[in-house]
């Protein structure tokens, strides 16, 4: 799952389930065995990797999955 590089290091850290990702660039993407952890924790690391991943993507892309960026 993609991941801000400081938060990723974070949970790494916290979590054995959590390691760098395989065969991607070990600062922004983790792998992650889900069991273990607890559900809601995974869900929201799928929602922020979904998140980073589609706001990379050209403003045509993003329009046509109808993704908005969240509001903080």
């Amino acid at each position: 799952m993609k991941c801000e590089p400081e938060l990723a290091e974070q949970l790494r850290e916290a979590h054995p389930e959590i390691v760098p990702g395989y065969h991607l660039n070990k600062r922004h993407w983790n792998t992650v065995e889900v069991d273990g952890l607890p559900e809601g924790m995974v869900l929201d690391m799928i929602e922020d990797s979904y998140d980073l991943v589609v706001a990379a993507l050209p403003r045509a892309a993003r329009e046509k999955l109808g993704w908005k960026p969240a509001v903080e």
